[in-house]
Order: C-alpha cells, then structure tokens, then sequence
C-alpha cells in the first residue's frame, strides 16, 4: 500500500470538568454526543497517576482534496 493510498486520520481531545476531589465532576454525555454527530469516534482516554481522566481522544477520517499535493 503506498502512502497516498493509507488512510489518513485527524484527532480530536476533551479534557473532562474536574471538581475539587480531583475526580471528574460532570458527565460529558453531552460533548460526546456533539463530537459522535461530527463523526469523532471515542479510541482512546488518557489517565492521571491516581485515577481520573485527563483526555478523551478521538479520531475521524481526514477529508482529503483531489488533487492534493502528498509531497
């Protein structure tokens, strides 16, 4: 497969609200519903040391341009 072939992805993180205990303090039910309808698919989360969330990542397929230069 040549790279011009490859798939080519782009990536997205939210950092979840975090109170006062350190823990996170919402549900991000609504932000991951928001990024779902603009086709971020959840792949990966990022914890503290200790426990808790620091980032969500996401990923979706890059638009590409016809065309374009893969230099």
């Amino acid at each position: 497969m040549s790279r011009s072939d490859a798939r080519r992805w782009e990536y997205r993180t939210l950092r979840p609200s975090r109170g006062e205990t350190k823990k996170e303090a919402e549900d991000p039910q609504a932000s991951l519903n928001e990024y779902g309808a603009d086709g971020w698919e959840l792949v990966e989360t990022i914890d503290y040391t200790g426990g808790g969330t620091k980032y969500l990542v996401f990923k979706r397929p890059a638009e590409t341009t016809t065309g374009a230069d893969d230099g």
